[in-house]
């Protein structure tokens, strides 16, 4: 597939990783990975072999893999790429002792691909298998933002296994031309995207449209959506009809009859998982990137989020948003309140851990 056009939000698994693939082969002189997850199958065997290959031929590459994401994955799987000096590390091995539920707890969930200060991809898919039938977004920019990207790459790279209270350095408001560049880190106090998501919301005019595979928001967050409805904002919230993480799925329900009762409109895809992470706010404003809406990416998890007001993007989101709606179904509000007991129990039973799904 050829691109040609500096901004292309994809939203099909399968259609990126051909792109993704194309671009690396094209490479010169680097490939910048920081992922979640790198699946042991097909899919992960064709970026070992692309990225091996690219190594040999003297392009620099590093990848950096969260360490509970990789799974079965460790620095064998990457031998040949090591031997062409192919440079791999996991983020924060996890360490079984009384740091298991603190330092082990937070997560890299930032998912780039930086390619010669000319490409970047960021959004919401690992690079696995695991999710090829999912509905994603991942947008890539043929840009000199690439430049922006590596400054932030390299500073995880180089903190991929450095112990410090709430950041591995300071965090600072970071733009590029038009856009705001959003990292988060793990704190309860802190929470960048959460409140840059807020005051998204509290400015918007006409109409809000949020995709995510997981929905647990905070009191602020809610409410801000909530006012918003209330002042004559459309708001729309489409989530997976099933997500990947059942207990997710239970718990959500708790907030559902509240919002839709101030005027939030939920929607539910029913062709397969949603796992894209994207608002657009008024048709003018958009966020893309690779934090979820609830309270363990706002607080626990390395997060990184694209902010702007590009209108080749937005109006490419604007139209994977009505696709997705048009393949949703509304919620209803008597079958949530009717309801089994036994739901309302598991989500009273769910909501103390809230904080850690």
């Amino acid at each position: 597939m050829q691109i040609n056009k500096p901004y292309h939000l994809f939203d099909d698994p399968l259609r990126y990783y051909n792109e993704m693939i194309e671009d690396i082969e094209k490479a010169k002189n680097y490939i910048y990975i920081e992922t979640f997850r790198v699946g042991k199958d097909e899919i992960g065997e064709r970026f070992r072999r692309v990225l091996t290959k690219k190594a040999k031929e003297g392009v620099e590459v590093k990848i950096l893999i969260d360490y509970w994401g990789a799974g079965p994955i460790d620095s064998d799987y990457f031998k040949k790429l090591i031997k062409y000096k192919g440079q791999v590390r996991f983020f924060e091995k996890i360490k079984f002792n009384s740091d298991i539920f603190t330092r082990s707890h937070r997560r890299n969930h930032r998912k780039l691909l930086l390619i010669d200060n000319e490409i970047t991809y960021i959004g919401s898919s690992n690079l696995t298998g695991y999710n090829m039938n999912w509905r994603e977004s991942v947008l890539r920019m043929e840009s000199d933002i690439t430049t922006t990207f590596v400054k932030l790459f390299n500073q995880d790279f180089k903190g991929f296994n450095k112990y410090s209270f709430n950041s591995p350095y300071k965090i600072k408001k970071i733009t590029h031309g038009n856009f705001e560049i959003i990292r988060d880190v793990p704190s309860i106090t802190k929470k960048l995207i959460n409140n840059k998501f807020i005051k998204l919301i509290k400015t918007a005019k006409s109409n809000i449209t949020i995709e995510t595979p997981y929905f647990l928001p905070g009191f602020f967050l809610r409410k801000a959506l909530m006012d918003a409805s209330q002042r004559g904002v459309k708001v729309n919230i489409v989530l997976p009809r099933r997500s990947d993480v059942t207990l997710i799925d239970i718990l959500r329900n708790k907030y559902f009859g509240m919002m839709y009762k101030a005027g939030v409109n939920f929607l539910f895809y029913e062709l397969n998982n949603l796992h894209a992470k994207m608002m657009l706010v008024d048709k003018k404003t958009f966020a893309i990137g690779s934090s979820n809406f609830d309270y363990r990416s706002f607080r626990y998890m390395y997060e990184i989020m694209l902010i702007g007001t590009s209108k080749e993007i937005t109006s490419q989101i604007n139209s994977h948003m009505k696709k997705t709606i048009s393949d949703s179904i509304s919620f209803n509000y008597t079958n949530w309140k009717n309801r089994p007991l036994i739901n309302k129990f598991f989500e009273w039973i769910l909501l103390p851990f809230r904080h850690l799904l």
